[in-house]
């Protein structure tokens, strides 16, 4: 079997590697990256193909010579809160990118079971505070980054119905995990803990909204989740991905700075507060489980502290990179 992942050098890209090399350990595995280097260490072998999926010509190509069996399909600008800034870059990146991908299998005359990440930011603000959001409410993207995804959801459903591709669609919503950039919450108050633990900063970290709750899965589950849906979802089927449990960002916080031994003092900072009109979002992943048996199994306490590890590890590394200067 030929595995593509795009993407592949992401945060989640990287997550999704190691699983299914240990699950299809007879795979021959190929990846997109956008610069000609290694962008990360690992233990499983991959063919790492330079390109940019915005060029329809170079996708052609590519997918000529792979002629994949399977392809996730991970890569996309994902910054929300940015997208209101680049929202023209935002949908030309994630739409052009995914149409020039299906064009080309269509090209190659292939169709490989192709798994879309959509995003449970489809759905928008007018999520129900009450119970869980299923695959069939209404989609009400409160930003560029929520209508590309759109976008690139029903993108994927056109090309079933139009040619009989087999595409499959995941919706996960908040996912977090060790090897997140920052941007995302976990991470930067993470950095901040860090930072204050290594002496670097005074012990005070900053912060927006702490009121908005989110459904947050830990990153080597989602991927877990988007291996079963290629493997055992249905052509045109879209999937949550969700926990189904909400927790305020506030909590988020709270559990970070229990880890650390440092008294720390919060302050919110205007600037760092965003309003995408959603102030609870959660998913109903009942579809999934039926279809494949998934179940998230990595407690959020768990996930935090990989996270803040993780930044604790980054830290100590700078520090050591600027005494060896």
């Amino acid at each position: 079997m030929r595995v593509l992942i795009t993407g592949v050098a992401g945060f989640v890209g990287k997550h999704l590697l190691n699983h299914l090399g240990a699950t299809l350990p007879d795979a021959e595995f190929h990846g997109t990256v956008i610069a000609p280097t290694l962008p990360f260490t690992n233990t499983i072998a991959i063919h790492l193909h330079t390109v940019n999926l915005q060029d329809e010509h170079a996708m052609k190509t590519l997918i000529r010579e792979i002629c994949p069996d399977r392809i996730f399909h991970l890569a996309a600008t994902a910054m929300v809160h940015r997208s209101f800034d680049t929202a023209w870059e935002t949908l030309e990146n994630n739409i052009r990118a995914q149409l020039n991908l299906t064009l080309a299998c269509i090209a190659a005359e292939i169709a490989p079971r192709m798994l879309i990440v959509s995003s449970g930011e489809v759905y928008g603000a007018e999520q129900s505070p009450d119970v869980p959001t299923r695959e069939d409410a209404p989609m009400r993207p409160a930003n560029p980054y929520a209508v590309s995804k759109v976008a690139q959801d029903f993108l994927g459903l056109q090309y079933f119905l139009s040619h009989q591709l087999p595409i499959m669609r995941a919706r996960p919503f908040n996912h977090l995990g060790p090897g997140q950039s920052t941007g995302f919450v976990a991470p930067d108050l993470s950095l901040q803990i860090a930072r204050v633990e290594a002496g670097l900063q005074e012990p005070v970290i900053t912060c927006g909204d702490l009121s908005a709750e989110r459904d947050f899965t830990d990153v080597r589950d989602i991927v877990r989740a988007y291996a079963l849906i290629a493997e055992r979802g249905t052509a045109g089927e879209a999937y949550n991905i969700a926990t189904g449990w909400t927790y305020p960002i506030r909590h988020v916080l709270n559990t970070l700075l229990s880890f650390s031994s440092e008294q720390i003092d919060v302050r919110s900072q205007t600037t760092r507060i965003h309003s995408s009109g959603v102030r609870r979002s959660w998913g109903d992943s009942t579809r999934l489980r039926q279809a494949t048996g998934w179940q998230p199994t990595i407690p959020l306490n768990e996930t935090l502290l990989d996270v803040l590890n993780d930044y604790r590890q980054r830290v100590q590394a700078e520090l050591a990179g600027a005494r060896a200067s």
